[in-house]
């Protein structure tokens, strides 16, 4: 029973992310979903930033901390290692979920492209962003990544093995697609309000703040096989690096 217990915690805190994912799209491109980085309830500058500080301080703060291997150690021996994964990603959604519900729009605007031409252009990007992201995910198995897979082997009596060091398709060409994605995505739109603006600014900075203690994980983990991948594949930028 407990192993059933802790596949049903993984498959619904997987769908909890999934909803989490779908929506953070319409939230992003003020599309579909009813409540959008640009919609809501208008409280003064100041009150709107101080909110929105405090919701985008809580996702980071929890992705972060939990992030962490020494962390990790210190949870599993409160939670079922099995369950580890998807009580983070369960987590971290549930803040992203709270952050579209909390936030406040600041509507003035920063730049509103009219031609249509390009329009059409940032509205490819935007869905290229949101395309790599998932690509990247199943590129390094999805299912590992947001915590299925750990549940299903616990709930079939099998031994987790790590997936293990791999350099797919968008991997050969930066070592972070996930992160890019998600960058490409937050600033491609054809009308940037001051909110978006915030929100992408705040967003890019705490990418490029977590990956520097994301590269000390893989280092710790990976050894000289990382270290030799840093020294030959970008972080974010596509750019060749000599071998």
């Amino acid at each position: 029973m407990g192993r059933v217990l802790v596949f049903l915690f993984g498959v619904v805190s997987y769908g909890v992310f999934f909803l989490a994912f779908l929506y953070a799209i319409g939230f992003v491109g003020n599309m579909v979903v009813p409540k959008s980085i640009d919609s809501g309830e208008e409280v003064s500058t100041g009150q709107a930033i101080l909110i929105n500080a405090i919701l985008l301080g809580l996702f980071a703060l929890q992705h972060s901390v939990m992030a962490r291997s020494g962390f990790k150690k210190w949870w599993t021996k409160i939670v079922p290692s099995p369950a580890e994964r998807s009580t983070f990603v369960l987590l971290a959604s549930l803040l992203l979920l709270l952050l579209y519900w909390q936030w406040r729009p600041l509507t003035g605007v920063v730049w509103d492209v009219q031609n249509s031409a390009l329009q059409t252009i940032l509205w490819l990007i935007f869905w290229s962003g949101w395309g790599i992201v998932l690509l990247a995910t199943f590129m390094v198995n999805h299912f590992d990544l947001f915590g299925l897979r750990q549940v299903y082997l616990y709930l079939k009596g099998k031994e987790y093995t790590p997936v293990g060091f791999r350099k797919p398709a968008f991997y050969k060409f930066v070592r972070h697609p996930i992160m890019l994605g998600f960058i490409i995505a937050f600033w491609a739109t054809p009308k940037m309000t001051v909110g978006h603006l915030i929100f992408a600014l705040a967003t890019t900075a705490y990418i490029l703040i977590a990956l520097q203690l994301e590269e000390k994980d893989l280092i710790a983990y990976h050894g000289e096989d990382y270290l030799q991948y840093r020294r030959e594949v970008s972080m974010l930028v596509p750019i060749p690096k000599k071998k």
